[in-house]
């Protein structure tokens, strides 16, 4: 049954015709008892659906902006489908095996520019699946086949930064870009090109709400680096407890590394780190993680699978960490270099970027 609140049931009959929103279609073959679910960006609108004959219907109660973006959510499936509520209604018909992707959508400029942003990034999805499966035989023994897996994880980086740049080169227009930028890009670019790409954006994309949030993060960013750039100084625990203070570091070189055992990108990143943190330990230069886990013994099991020597440290609140929080962290893995005097000098170092910037500061 489609889970619909007592006030809105009763008003019903009367709201079918002032409904302002409204998305309808089918997506088949259903299985018995599919559920398929509608929710709105800012989750105030959260409806649902049993797929009978694969058909289904959702209507908003309220008149949206032209730039609100909803999802369609296939259970059993990972990625939503996403729509654009521009025109007052959408459409769609589609198969479950290969949702989010449909065979026909009617709607607005908006949403058919999401339909090309989903065919677009569907492979790097499915490479995403495999390489996750590969991931899960391999032996932590097994260097090198690790080895063999780190270089397919680095090429599937460079993929996805190249998909995802030359749709949102193709799409300047597009909220489907703006998505892609700040959801699959921002942890893979520096700030000065994630803004650089956010201002080549049109206008249009810029000044809706999503985009609006998005330049005010970036202006936050700014005036942040601009008013010191120094690193906040915090404290958290050991795994043995003990409380460790990032300017009980100061006079090294500093890499502040977030992570977390759950994060498969972390995990395949660590090799990397520890690499360089064995090159350069022996130069004034050290590592302090930060772990976004909850559990503390798969905390401590990556760490010692992983081989990570450094200091760790973390509240095991998950993405509430408050370490996390106050460095704006908002994907992972992500690290910030600190110099002797505590200024951050880097940041989002991955693979060759760190040791070459390692190379750089300790000559």
């Amino acid at each position: 049954m489609r889970t619909v609140s007592i006030l809105f049931s009763f008003l019903a009959a009367a709201s079918v015709a002032s409904a302002q929103f409204r998305v309808s279609g089918s997506i088949a073959p259903a299985q018995e008892g599919q559920k398929l679910y509608f929710v709105s960006e800012d989750g105030n609108t959260r409806d649902s659906s049993v797929l009978k004959d694969g058909t289904f219907s959702f209507q908003t109660a309220y008149k949206p902006a032209k730039d609100d973006m909803f999802a369609l959510v296939l259970e059993g499936r990972q990625y939503p489908m996403l729509l654009v509520s521009e025109n007052n209604e959408v459409e769609v018909r589609g198969d479950a095996a290969a949702f989010p992707v449909a065979k026909a959508v009617k709607g607005g400029q908006q949403t058919q520019w999401m339909q090309a942003y989903h065919k677009a990034m569907e492979p790097v999805l499915k490479k995403v699946q495999e390489l996750n499966s590969e991931a899960a035989a391999i032996n932590s023994d097994d260097e090198a086949a690790k080895a063999a897996f780190r270089a397919k994880a680095t090429e599937f980086e460079t993929q996805l930064l190249n998909t995802g740049m030359s749709f949102v080169k193709a799409h300047p227009k597009a909220q489907a870009s703006l998505f892609l930028l700040y959801g699959e890009l921002k942890d893979r670019l520096t700030e000065d090109e994630f803004s650089k790409q956010f201002g080549s954006l049109d206008a249009s994309v810029r000044n809706t709400k999503f985009g609006r949030s998005i330049a005010e993060e970036i202006s936050a960013v700014k005036a942040e680096k601009a008013d010191a750039g120094m690193a906040k100084d915090f404290e958290q625990k050991d795994p043995n407890g003990k409380l460790v203070k990032l300017s009980s570091f100061r006079g090294k070189y500093v890499l502040i590394d977030f992570w977390a055992s759950w994060c498969g990108p972390c995990r395949q990143e660590n090799p990397n780190v520890v690499a360089a943190y064995h090159k350069f330990k022996n130069k004034n230069f050290t590592i302090l993680g930060v772990s976004l886990d909850k559990s503390k013994s798969s905390w401590l099991e990556a760490i010692e699978q992983d081989r990570l020597e450094w200091t760790q440290v973390s509240d095991l609140q998950g993405w509430a960490n408050a370490v996390a929080q106050l460095y704006r962290v908002q994907g992972i893995p992500q690290n910030f270099l600190v110099d002797p005097e505590g200024k951050i000098i880097a940041s989002n170092l991955r693979g060759r970027a760190l040791e070459k910037k390692l190379e750089e500061v300790l000559q």
